[in-house]
């Protein structure tokens, strides 16, 4: 487990502390994905299961904080988890402007409210 101090937008001196753990949020059932996800993956050369481990322990990736606190509030309640990866690197993300970052290659991570299934997939196959 590790701790990662990150400053709040509140206040300039106020900070929250994130702790990462290796334990998962919440149980993902059967894990599957639409051809498109798989195809995207293997031409971008990123993998599955890593996205798969950031959604369970509740890295939601490129998501707004009103989506991240429904993600949080979800969890709890067995409600539907979203994740939203940009399959690109950080330096590239960081430099999209928020508004134009749907045309980066994405993958939509979901599992469902009964924790029965988790898909990867395009946001087209939605």
């Amino acid at each position: 487990m590790s701790i990662d101090p990150q400053p709040t937008t509140s206040h300039p001196t106020a900070r929250t502390t994130v702790i990462y753990t290796n334990s998962a949020r919440f149980g993902v059932g059967q894990i599957v994905a639409t051809p498109g996800a798989l195809e995207l993956l293997q031409q971008t050369g990123f993998s599955a299961a890593a996205l798969c481990s950031r959604h369970i322990h509740g890295d939601w990736g490129d998501i707004c904080e009103e989506d991240r606190g429904e993600n949080e509030f979800a969890i709890t309640r067995r409600l539907r988890l979203m994740s939203v990866y940009r399959l690109v690197d950080a330096s590239r993300l960081a430099l999209t402007p928020r508004d134009k970052r749907g045309a980066l290659p994405t993958v939509w991570v979901i599992t469902e409210a009964d924790r029965s299934v988790t898909t990867l997939l395009l946001p087209g196959d939605y």
